[in-house]
């Protein structure tokens, strides 16, 4: 079992910044692939970001390129989503994901929520215009 655990969400101004962070612990030497979703209040859950278990992959939901950066310490096991240039409609609960990775897939990313196999519990973030 890999417990994922997100800190880092808040209230912020519109144009501000925020930086997520999503740490999984799981068996020693364990790699993941990792991802951030959001859910905004009535809509459904949508794919934000996603970098490889190596972390030379990273894949952007269109909305959030230029604006959004994920990136991974391999050595703590945590991922980050850097935000900035925030806007009202970034609003949402945000959602860390995490796929056990296979020896073949240490640069793949991945964009569907049914490819991960953890999910933690999720961080409010709120863009206030």
């Amino acid at each position: 079992q890999v417990q994922v655990v997100e800190s880092g969400g808040g209230l912020v101004q519109a144009g501000g910044s925020l930086r997520l962070s999503c740490a999984a612990s799981g068996r020693a030497g364990s790699r993941y692939a990792m991802g951030w979703f959001r859910q905004a209040p009535g809509s459904e859950r949508e794919f934000v970001a996603a970098i490889s278990p190596n972390g030379g992959s990273t894949l952007y939901t269109d909305s959030v390129k230029g604006r959004f950066t994920i990136s991974r310490d391999n050595a703590k096991n945590t991922v980050y989503l850097q935000m900035n240039v925030l806007t009202p409609e970034d609003t949402a609960v945000y959602y860390c994901a995490v796929r056990e990775a296979q020896p073949f897939d240490t640069s793949y990313t991945y964009r569907r929520a049914v490819q991960y196999h953890y999910w933690g519990q999720g961080t409010q973030v709120t863009v206030s215009s």
